[in-house]
């Protein structure tokens, strides 16, 4: 009698050692971080592979855990029993209970996952050997689980769909972003260039470009000792040229062409240079300004920025003419604006730097209506929405839902808005400090200071 109570009791520590192994594999490998799986395998740890493998038929996977480990655990109980009515009679039964349900709860379920939880990556790696094993032995049953679970859940309508679709991988990884822990500038920075990575197949060129008044373009029927002086006061690389207007963009001038070009003629540009009418009138013929510039390419403003990058790769340029739907010249965009979009804004020596935000020293904000939402967001990491506006100021006339007065204060999205100057339509400065309140949503409260500032 005794020997059979101690073979028991060593079944049952068995038994619940390979429960606690079952619960801590399925909290382990569903924990695991999935990039780290992915380089571990990468770098040719076969252990990683297993886990990957694993996971990518997870169904299978969970299956054959939830059943050895249902398995062992009525088994346990069903020794245990067995066990304390010989010694107990009848109550057995409820000591049994008592005892394992503590037993298996405590030492097969929350120690193990608790620690497995703690130590998700090296758990899985080193239960992914003995996991293959058990999947591959119960394979057979586990499938005859699945197929029976799929025909209730048919039976009851219930759709099961195991791929994942590419919005919700798109938000994962976004989540991952997020979770990215860490206030460092460092930090902040990586978080912000991996946002607008994802972010580039839901912008448009126009969102991004120079506006039209904002382009330094020549005309193409100026003299070219003319041309020449303006290229040299221009701080750009590609100048585009135009007749009569804007919208006709006969090429974009490439300041190092130019300058191949004038190298070839120095007595001619010595001449030009000098005011030399009758010279200008013969460079004229053998210094062809639009000839020397490259045909200009024109994209549509719905372009999102992510085709437009990939284009500008494939046909090795860096500067395109935006147009509407009519063909009007809208702005022009490059492949440095995109890149800024990712990394941020790039300066260097001969780019003009606008003034477009100030920090105060009472902490508020002074910024240019023209300055971006994007780059607002960009570098105070706020949220504010960008898909009815582009700059700060069509933001402020978005939620105002009118033309704001200088000195009106505006509540939105967490933020105050006080208008400091206006030009003509158009906002062109105003001061944002966080609201006192902690951020609502914006367009009632809007509504309620814009009525009080009427009043």
């Amino acid at each position: 009698m005794e020997t059979d109570l101690i073979l028991t009791l060593l079944s049952i520590i068995g038994l619940l050692l390979i429960s606690a192994f079952f619960s801590g594999s399925e909290t382990s490998i569903t924990a695991a971080s999935r990039p780290r799986m992915h380089n571990l395998e990468q770098q040719g740890d076969e252990r990683a592979k297993t886990v990957n493998e694993l996971w990518a038929r997870k169904e299978r996977l969970i299956g054959s855990i939830l059943l050895g480990n249902n398995l062992v655990n009525i088994l346990a109980s069903a020794l245990a029993t067995s066990a304390l009515i010989r010694l107990f009679g009848d109550a057995g039964v409820a000591y049994a209970t008592l005892g394992m349900t503590a037993l298996i709860l405590i030492f097969a379920e929350v120690l193990p996952k608790t620690y497995a939880i703690h130590h998700a990556d090296n758990v899985a790696l080193a239960a992914a050997g003995p996991l293959r094993l058990v999947v591959a032995v119960l394979s057979p049953p586990v499938r005859a689980v699945q197929a029976l679970v799929r025909l209730t859940l048919w039976i009851f309508r219930a759709r099961v769909d195991t791929h994942l679709t590419d919005e919700v991988r798109e938000e994962e990884l976004r989540g991952a972003i997020e979770l990215h822990h860490g206030t460092s500038d460092e930090v902040r920075a990586e978080r912000q260039m991996l946002r607008s990575i994802l972010d580039l197949a839901d912008l448009e060129v126009s969102e991004v470009m120079t506006h039209r008044r904002n382009i330094a373009a020549l005309d193409a029927d100026l003299p070219p000792a003319k041309l020449i002086e303006q290229v040299l006061a221009a701080p750009y690389t590609r100048i585009p040229l135009y007749r009569e207007n804007q919208d006709n963009i006969v090429g974009v001038l490439h300041a190092k062409e130019l300058f191949r070009a004038v190298r070839a003629h120095p007595a001619q540009l010595e001449s030009l240079m000098a005011g030399d009418t009758e010279a200008e009138r013969d460079d004229k013929n053998s210094l062809d300004i639009v000839g020397i510039a490259n045909k200009p390419w024109f994209i549509p403003d719905t372009t999102d920025l992510l085709s437009q990058l990939e284009a500008f790769r494939t046909r090795h340029e860096h500067f395109a003419i935006v147009v509407d739907e009519y063909g009007e010249v809208l702005g022009i965009v490059t492949l440095e604006d995109i890149l800024e979009e990712i990394v941020g804004e790039i300066s260097d020596e001969h780019d003009i730097k606008v003034e477009g935000v100030r920090r105060l020293k009472d902490g508020s904000i002074e910024v240019e209506g023209t300055v971006t939402i994007r780059d607002l967001n960009r570098m105070f990491e706020w949220r504010l929405p960008d898909e009815e506006a582009t700059t700060i100021a069509g933001l402020i006339l978005h939620e105002a839902r009118r033309i704001p007065e200088v000195g009106q204060v505006f509540l939105f999205h967490g933020l105050r808005f006080a208008i400091k100057g206006r030009k003509r339509n158009q906002v062109t400065r105003a001061l944002i400090t966080p609201a006192d309140d902690g951020g609502e949503d914006g367009t009632a409260r809007t509504e309620e200071r814009m009525d009080a500032a009427a009043k």
